[in-house]
C-alpha cells in the first residue's frame, strides 16, 4: 500500500468530512474572502478552500485544508491537514460525539479509506469504464457521495474485503442451505414456484448432486427449503448463531453452486456474472455499512413477492409508464427463516433477526433491447484518477451536449418518479444503488431501471384511490408518511444525493451552469403539474418548489444520535434544521420535447 495514495485518499476524505459535516450544520465554518474559510475547533483551527453548492452545500478543495494548533512553546504551528482521523478527533467536541461512537466511527474511516486506496490501485480511466457493463461497473464505483464512512462494513476482516467488497472486483461461487420447511417459508409471485426458481437457478447436475447430500443422510430433499446464502454469513453466523439447526440437521449445507457472481455497490445483493438471465440475489449480512446492519428483515422477505405483485399490477394498467418504458425489477421470490428462539424475544436488536433467508430479484439483461445497455446511476458522480468524470464520457457519447444528455436523463427518470409520487402515493428511494439508467444506440438515457422495492417503498398516509388494495392491509409492512415526508426520499436520494454533485461536474467539465441545470428540473416538475390540474393538491402538499426542505443528517445520525448501539428497530433520521430549495428561486426551462 503506497503512502502517497494513502495521504491522497485521506486528503480526499478529510475534504469530504469538513464538507459534509458542514452541511448537515455539524460545524459552522467562517468566511476568511476569496473563497477560503476557517473551521475554529477547540484544539485546532483548519482553513481550506471551498465554493458552496446547491442546497447548501460545501465543496472542499482537497489538499487545500492547513491545521493550526498551539506548539510546545505556545506559538501556532500551521501545516498541511492530511489526515482525516486526525481531522475527526479534532472536530469531535463541536460536533458532539461521545468517545465510544468516535472510536466506532474511526474504525470505518479507516476501512473506507483502506478500500478507497485498493480501489484507486487498479483503477481504469474514464474511458474504459464506459465499456462496462452494470454488473462490472459496481466493482469500480466510488460509493455514497454524502456519507463520509462510506465503506466500513464492520465486521468484515481485510481478508473478507479483498474476498467479498465490490472494489475487488472478484467473482465468487455461493453456497446452498437446505432448510426444514419447519423453519424455512417459501414466497413467490403467482408464476413462480418453488421448484421453478430452483430450476431456473441451479443446472440438472448441480440439483442432483445437492438431493444427492442431502438423501445420503437419510433426508427427505423434499422436505427442505434450498437457498443460496454469502459464504461470510455461512462461516460467521450459520455455522455459530444456528449450530445448534445445523447439528439437528434441520439446516443442512449442500456445497457451492457453480455460477460465479459478483457483489454490488451494497455488498449484499449479488448478480450472476456467468448467466446474467439468472436472478440476482439479495442475502443477508451481519455487517453493519453505512446506515444499517445488513441483514435483511423476515417482514421483507415475506412481503417482497406480494408488493412486487401489487407494484407490477400498477405499472402493467399505467399508459404513461408504459409510454416512458419505465423498468421494475421485482422482488418475484423469497426465503424467510425466523431464530426459533430469538424471534420469540421482544427488544432483541433486530440485526440478531435478520440472519437468514434470500430475495431474488429479476435481472435487467432481459428488459434490454439489442442496441440498449444499462448502468448504474451512480455512476455518472464517478471521477477516475486523472480527474476525469465518468460523466464526460457518456456526455461524449451520446453527441457532447450535456443540457441534451441531462434533459434525457430527467425525462427517463424524473418525469415517471413523480408520476409514480404524485398519482400513486407511491415513492421509491432513487439514490445512485437503487437506479439503472438505460441508453440507447445514441447514448441518450432513454429509459431508468428502479429495483430493492420492499426496503425502500414509502406510501402516501393518504388514502389514494388510484394505488387500489393495498398488498399490507392487515399486516403492515409499507411504512405510510405525510407528503412532506414522502417528497423527501425524492429530495434526498435524487436531488440532493445524486443531482447536487452531479451539478458541478457538468458546470465545471462540459459549461452546463448549475441554474441551468436546476431550471431543467423545475421545467419538470411545472410541466407535469400543468398536465395534471387534478393532481394539484397533492403536489402542494409534497411541493418540491418550497423555499426549503428538511435537513436529514445521515453523518450527524451515526456520530450524535444512535452510535452503535444495536437498536431493536431500524430507526428513522430525525431532520436538523432547513436547506434551502434551488428550485424555488430558478428560472424553469421546459422540457426540450415540449412535454
Amino acid at each position: 500500500m503506497s503512502a502517497e495514495r494513502w495521504r491522497e485518499a485521506s486528503r480526499a476524505l478529510l475534504a469530504k468530512a469538513i464538507g459534509e459535516l458542514s452541511f448537515e450544520a455539524m460545524l459552522d465554518p467562517e468566511p476568511l474572502g476569496q473563497d477560503r474559510y476557517a473551521l475554529r475547533l477547540p484544539r485546532a483551527t483548519y482553513t481550506f478552500r471551498a465554493r458552496r453548492t446547491a442546497f447548501g452545500g460545501w465543496l472542499v478543495e482537497p489538499g487545500s485544508a492547513r491545521r493550526s494548533a498551539a506548539g510546545i512553546l505556545g506559538d501556532d504551528v500551521g501545516q498541511a491537514a492530511e489526515d482525516v482521523q486526525q481531522f475527526l478527533v479534532d472536530a469531535a467536541p463541536t460536533v458532539g460525539v461521545a468517545p465510544v461512537t468516535l472510536a466506532g466511527y474511526l474504525n470505518e474511516v479507516t476501512a473506507t479509506l483502506t478500500a478507497d486506496v485498493a480501489a484507486a490501485a487498479t483503477a481504469l480511466p474514464a474511458g474504459e469504464l464506459a465499456e462496462l457493463g452494470h454488473a462490472e461497473l459496481e466493482g469500480h464505483l466510488t460509493g455514497h457521495p454524502w456519507l463520509v464512512a462510506n465503506k466500513g462494513r464492520v465486521g468484515f476482516s481485510a481478508a473478507d474485503l479483498a474476498a467479498y467488497a465490490p472494489e475487488s472486483r472478484r467473482p465468487l461461487r455461493l453456497p446452498w442451505l437446505a432448510v426444514h420447511r419447519g423453519l424455512a417459508e417459501f414466497r413467490g409471485t403467482p408464476e413462480l414456484s418453488e421448484r421453478g426458481v430452483r430450476e431456473r437457478e441451479l443446472d440438472a447436475a448441480t440439483t442432483e448432486a445437492f438431493r444427492k447430500a442431502l438423501r445420503g443422510r437419510g433426508l427427505d430433499p423434499d422436505a427442505y427449503v434450498w437457498l443460496p446464502a454469502h459464504p461470510w454469513q455461512v462461516d460467521h453466523v450459520v455455522r455459530t448463531l444456528w449450530a445448534p439447526e445445523l447439528a439437528a440437521g434441520r439446516i443442512v449445507e449442500l456445497g457451492e453452486a457453480p455460477d460465479r457472481y459478483l457483489p454490488t455497490q451494497s455488498v449484499r445483493t449479488m448478480s450472476n456474472v456467468d448467466d446474467p438471465s439468472r436472478f440476482q440475489v439479495k442475502l443477508p449480512l451481519r455487517v453493519l455499512n453505512t446506515a444499517v446492519w445488513r441483514g435483511i428483515p423476515p417482514h421483507c422477505t415475506l412481503a417482497a413477492p406480494v408488493v412486487t405483485q401489487w407494484l407490477k399490477g400498477i405499472w402493467r394498467a399505467d399508459k404513461a409508464i408504459a409510454e416512458w418504458g419505465t423498468v421494475l425489477l421485482g422482488e418475484v421470490a423469497s426465503v424467510t427463516v425466523r431464530h426459533p428462539q430469538l424471534s420469540t424475544v421482544e427488544g432483541v436488536p433486530y440485526t440478531w433477526l435478520e440472519t437468514l433467508g434470500c430475495i431474488w430479484r429479476e435481472p435487467v439483461e432481459p428488459e434490454l433491447a439489442p442496441d440498449e445497455r444499462a448502468w448504474p446511476l451512480a455512476a455518472v458522480l464517478h471521477v477516475d484518477p486523472a480527474g476525469r468524470p465518468l460523466v464526460g464520457e457518456y456526455v461524449a457519447r451520446a453527441g457532447g451536449d450535456a443540457e441534451a444528455w441531462f434533459g434525457a436523463l430527467l425525462r427517463a427518470l424524473l418525469r415517471p418518479l413523480l408520476h409514480v409520487l404524485y398519482r400513486y402515493g407511491i415513492t421509491v428511494n432513487p439514490h445512485g444503488e437503487n437506479v439503472l439508467v438505460i441508453v440507447g444506440g445514441d447514448g441518450l438515457p432513454r429509459r431508468a431501471v428502479l429495483k430493492d422495492l420492499v426496503d425502500d417503498v414509502n406510501v402516501s398516509a393518504e388514502p389514494v384511490a388510484e394505488r387500489g388494495p393495498e398488498p399490507d392491509s392487515h399486516d403492515r409492512v409499507l411504512p405510510r408518511k405525510p407528503w412532506r415526508v414522502l417528497r423527501q426520499y425524492l429530495v434526498d436520494a435524487l436531488l440532493v444525493g445524486v443531482f447536487r454533485p452531479l451539478a458541478v461536474l457538468l458546470a465545471d467539465h462540459h459549461g452546463l451552469r448549475e441554474e441551468r441545470l436546476w431550471g431543467l428540473v423545475r421545467g419538470e416538475v411545472e410541466s407535469y403539474r400543468r398536465r395534471h390540474p387534478d393532481l394539484a393538491g397533492r403536489m402542494a402538499e409534497g411541493d418540491l418548489l418550497s423555499p426549503t426542505f428538511a435537513r436529514y443528517p445521515l453523518n450527524g445520525d451515526r456520530l450524535v444520535q444512535t452510535g452503535y448501539t444495536e437498536l431493536a428497530h431500524r430507526h428513522a433520521i430525525a431532520p436538523r434544521g432547513e436547506v434551502p430549495n434551488p428550485l424555488h428561486t430558478v428560472a424553469a426551462l421546459p422540457p426540450a420535447d415540449g412535454w
